[in-house]
């Protein structure tokens, strides 16, 4: 990890490494670059000219030295190797004025790019083999973090990264771990981390104000993914009410509850024991509503498999609700047309493969935020007359950081932080937990093994029996 200065410069040594493209993402954490590997950097061998994602985090609100945030996202993804997550190359730190920069493999789309592309654009649905390719790889790294007891509490569309043209094209990457945490054996509630989860794509209990919620979590919000891949437009699109501290969100709750019909205590039992159900008997208990048809929505026959997989993945219970393990298994998989490692080529031979828009680059900004010469290249393809776009939900805010990671003060060593040399999951997890390897250890009852299991590596652990497209 490079962290030094060079002599009788204002920019940190490390930069030198890299040529700077532009500003190509912003959020609550900072701002992404991309950038290229320069002959000059230390893993540029066979990857010269790479191009590299650079994620640099603002600085903590507190002023003192780099956010929870920032070191629980590198603390998680220096332990993980697999190819459907983000791979972490390199963590860089400005001592200047102590900003921190995660690079990382770039990824040329991701899922909320894809799907509105295909809405606003082409005016057409993915392609099935599409669909189930990007559904099967999103729950195989799933599954690979659930199996490590790695949650990650923000899935949706935009943290769903699509490698583009290459060796890996067509490959998704789990990517943003500023909400994942170790969750085997937490000290506290997970509540006390705070709303998690944006809101489209957050679960029953989150909403309801459970005290302490599993994996479950992140297969609710899979399920709202596979619906959006299918109608090209969020399922539950509720608005959120910004003034409340607490969970309980009337609005998504009731665009639930619309398609999903009222929940019960007799299908649900631990529903009686969730903090607002108990505490809003006017607004969710009193109100009856009536399951207008969840296949309605998303156009599947009631009696299809895809609909059987996503009514699970939607199941109110979190104790039934499918894992990531069981998904992969699902007969839905087993159906022509099978998933693929290219999830982006054409379904049927003669078709022409969809050509996704790239990133608009900003040559505006540099890493110092000063403006350079670069001209601002302009985003690719416009909306056409009358369509318009679905808005992305509103960032997550953390509440407060966890009480259970420490701030990393100015000046420190980051030096243990830096990604491991070797690949796989190696020494002990940010709580200290032995992380569990490819084979052997009591299954959880919420995290059941894939029986081939993939390893720790990059490995897959193999796709249905079918002809792959590549």
């Amino acid at each position: 990890m490079g962290d030094g200065r060079a002599g009788g410069s204002n920019r940190p040594a490390w930069l030198q490494h890299y040529e700077l493209l532009g500003k190509i993402g912003e959020g609550t954490y900072g701002l992404v670059f991309l950038a290229r590997l320069k002959p000059t950097h230390p893993q540029a061998a066979g990857r010269r000219g790479s191009p590299i994602a650079i994620k640099k985090f603002k600085q903590s609100k507190e002023g003192d030295g780099v956010s929870p945030t920032a070191i629980r996202e590198i603390m998680l993804l220096r332990e993980i190797n697999h190819e459907n997550v983000v791979k972490l190359v390199n963590v860089h730190i400005n001592h200047a004025d102590m900003s921190l920069y995660l690079a990382f493999d770039y990824a040329e789309h991701d899922l909320y790019e894809v799907i509105r592309h295909h809405r606003e654009k082409l005016n057409l649905p993915i392609n099935q083999y599409s669909v189930k390719s990007l559904l099967w790889q999103l729950l195989n790294g799933l599954n690979y973090l659930h199996s490590n007891w790695i949650i990650h509490r923000d899935l949706k569309p935009s943290n769903i990264l699509v490698m583009g043209e290459g060796e890996e094209h067509g490959i998704i990457k789990i990517a943003d771990f500023g909400l994942a945490r170790i969750y085997q054996a937490p000290l506290k509630p997970l509540s006390d981390n705070g709303v998690v989860v944006t809101i489209w794509y957050r679960a029953p209990e989150l909403l309801l104000g459970a005290k302490h919620y599993t994996s479950a979590v992140d297969m609710w919000a899979v399920g709202c993914i596979f619906a959006e891949l299918l109608t090209l437009k969020p399922l539950f699109q509720g608005v959120e009410a910004k003034a409340t501290p607490n969970p309980f969100q009337l609005d998504q709750l009731d665009k639930i509850f619309k398609v999903l019909g009222h929940p019960t205590v007799e299908k649900w039992p631990t529903l009686a024991n969730l903090p607002c159900w108990l505490n809003d008997q006017q607004h969710i208990q009193g109100h009856k509503y009536e399951n207008t048809g969840l296949h309605t929505i998303v156009h599947l026959p009631q009696k299809s498999p895809a609909f059987d997989l996503l009514s699970k993945m939607l199941e109110y219970d979190p104790r039934k609700r499918i894992t990531a393990a069981q998904a992969l298994e699902h007969e839905y998989f087993r159906l022509e047309p099978l998933p693929g490692r290219n999830a982006l080529v054409p379904s049927q031979s003669g078709e022409k493969a969809v050509q996704y828009p790239i990133r608009p680059v900003d040559g505006s900004t540099d890493f110092e935020g000063t403006t350079s010469l670069q001209p601002t290249q302009p985003p690719s393809g416009n909306v056409p007359p009358g369509n318009q776009p679905v808005p992305r939900p509103h960032p997550r805010q953390m509440q407060q950081p966890m009480g259970s990671m420490p701030r990393m003060p100015a000046g420190a060593n980051m030096g243990a932080f830096g990604p491991v040399p070797q690949p796989g999951m190696v020494g002990m997890n940010p709580g200290n937990i032995p992380m569990q390897r490819g084979a052997g250890g009591q299954s959880h009852p919420h995290q059941l093994r894939r029986k081939a299991d993939q390893g720790m590596g990059m490995q897959n652990p193999g796709y249905p029996q079918q002809k792959r497209r590549f």
